[in-house]
């Protein structure tokens, strides 16, 4: 349990004197190890090859950090594009000189896009079954992996929840002073909630015949990831000023989960693989 008014206030890496290592980018390197890992049991148990592991691995990589990229530029800061148009692909600002930031602006919707195209080319180039059969498997790793960013998100006092207006929550004191109250934990019960998104995936997929349905575990996948991020984005501050309301109640965030909500459904209980006549 979080004790009453935690003050939050670490440091964001350690410094190496040449170069500073994030923990934000130390908790992605652990989210796709592990990602990784457990994608070598799954490729065991389906019988697939070391080599076609490999190959998803980086396809995975460069499709999600691609994908959560642009995805934060077109979804939440588009004057990048006009700006400082290369930070969207370097970690470096050029404005006003050139300075060392990091990968800084990720977005989750971003990134779920950028994933299903990539699982698109690794299928269709190297492993030649259906986009479906890859998406099914590849979403156990990723929700796990979701559990680290947010986890970094903390760390780096970002995607913060909005005041409690009581004793009880986090003090964020990297925070401007007059933002520094007791706020909603958003990036923690987000962790937490993927944390059972992941286990309830694992269980379906070694505990049930529901991988045999193509499209289930992805459907699935899609249902309680994005719900999750639809209700706890009314405890977030708004990511970009003036779209807490961007359409009546939903902010961006919770606008852009509606349709992976709805695709999930879709393809939990409507989707019909089609069938190859002989």
């Amino acid at each position: 349990m979080l004790a009453l008014d935690m003050v939050w206030d670490p440091s964001k890496g350690l410094d190496l004197s040449f170069f500073t290592l994030h923990y934000y980018s130390v908790m992605w390197i652990v989210a796709f190890i592990l990602g990784l890992q457990i994608m070598k049991r799954i490729y065991k148990n389906e019988g697939q090859s070391n080599e076609s592991l490999d190959s998803l691995f980086i396809y995975a990589v460069i499709g999600i950090m691609l994908g959560a990229r642009l995805g934060h530029v077109f979804f939440y800061q588009r004057e990048l594009i006009s700006e400082d148009f290369w930070s969207i692909f370097l970690p470096f600002s050029f404005q006003d000189g050139i300075k060392f930031t990091g990968f800084q602006g990720l977005a989750s919707h971003g990134a779920a896009i950028g994933m299903i195209i990539s699982m698109y080319l690794y299928n269709k180039k190297v492993l030649k079954k259906t986009v479906l059969w890859i998406l099914d498997r590849v979403v156990i790793p990723v929700a796990s992996g979701a559990v680290f960013v947010r986890l970094g998100n903390f760390i780096n006092s970002e995607i913060i929840g909005k005041p409690t207006g009581s004793d009880f929550g986090v003090t964020f004191k990297q925070l401007p002073l007059e933002q520094q109250v007791p706020r909603h934990p958003a990036q923690l019960y987000e962790a937490v909630s993927y944390i059972l998104v992941f286990f309830i995936l694992w269980y379906f997929y070694w505990k049930t015949k529901k991988s045999e349905q193509e499209g289930f575990l992805f459907g699935l996948f899609l249902v309680l990831l994005w719900t999750v991020r639809f209700f706890v984005e009314f405890v977030k501050e708004a990511q970009v000023e003036g779209r807490e309301d961007y359409v009546s109640f939903m902010n961006t965030g919770q606008l852009l989960s509606v349709p992976f909500i709805l695709i999930g459904l879709y393809f939990m209980f409507i989707y019909k693989p089609k069938t190859k006549l002989s």
